[in-house]
């Protein structure tokens, strides 16, 4: 879905501003790693801002026989996958070529909340979501311990969940390092804004200066905050430089990591 989107803002959309669209954290990594579907360049799509940067959790139901990180090494953990270009797919595929976590994934699912309700009837045993979707559909399971958070992943450790094993503590090579890195950046690309190639300079900044107001309004914060929402913006300049670096990244990596998920 945020491959055609993407598609359709890259090559039909008009440039005016009237057209914008929201894409999944993941899919500006697509063209990158050769995904069928991505037709689209994130280096020059223009990069209005995210609301957030992102986590991302691998959360196995209690019932499950993986109870921690520790046991993903010796043990199956059965997950819902909702498609290409998301992360329920990609993260595990990857982490099991990387680092031999036992992953078995179920695809076929719409969407994540398609997986938690599978994950309720004992369908799955998991799924690997961003940490907010999980507080804004289930937000009593990980207090209540219905679920257990086996690993995080991201750009950083996040704070919330500082005593979740990070991924890439697990890495033991640079390779897996590097690779581990490439995998999460878009975690710092959070739920992004994105418009059309190709946009007047000034409607550009005008999109970008209403985004960037949204951000700061009073009315808006407490409307995020009554919704349990997190709320750590990046600017569409932010944005387009951490795409540059992510397209810096060798390629040996980014072929090594394409395969991986396809």
């Amino acid at each position: 879905g945020s491959y055609n989107a993407a598609n359709t803002l890259f090559t039909l959309s008009p440039k005016d501003g009237t057209v914008m669209g929201i894409i999944a954290r993941d899919a500006p990594l697509g063209p990158l790693t050769g995904q069928k579907g991505a037709r689209f360049d994130p280096l020059t799509i223009s990069w209005i801002g995210t609301p957030t940067t992102e986590t991302n959790v691998c959360i196995a139901r209690a019932g499950a026989a993986v109870k921690n990180l520790e046991d993903l090494k010796t043990k199956e953990l059965i997950l819902g996958d909702t498609g290409a270009g998301t992360g329920t797919r990609s993260y595990p595929k990857a982490l099991s070529a990387i680092l031999g976590l036992k992953f078995r994934l179920i695809a076929g699912f719409p969407s994540s909340s398609d997986v938690f309700l599978a994950m309720e009837r004992g369908e799955v045993d998991g799924i690997c979501e961003s940490l907010d979707s999980v507080h804004g559909k289930k937000p009593e399971w990980i207090p209540k311990k219905v679920v257990n958070v086996i690993f995080q992943g991201g750009t950083e450790i996040n704070p919330e969940i500082k005593d979740i094993p990070f991924i890439l503590d697990l890495a033991k090579t640079e390779e897996q390092k590097a690779a581990i890195r490439f995998l999460y950046a878009g975690q710092g690309i959070g739920r992004p804004f994105v418009a059309p190639p190709g946009m007047p300079p000034a409607r550009l900044k005008m999109l970008r200066d209403a985004f960037n107001a949204t951000m700061q309004d009073k009315d808006f914060i407490a409307e995020v905050k009554k919704q349990n929402l997190d709320l750590d913006p990046r600017t569409g300049e932010q944005l387009e430089k951490l795409i540059r670096d992510i397209y810096a990244t060798p390629k040996p990596i980014v072929a090594m990591v394409g395969e991986m998920i396809k």
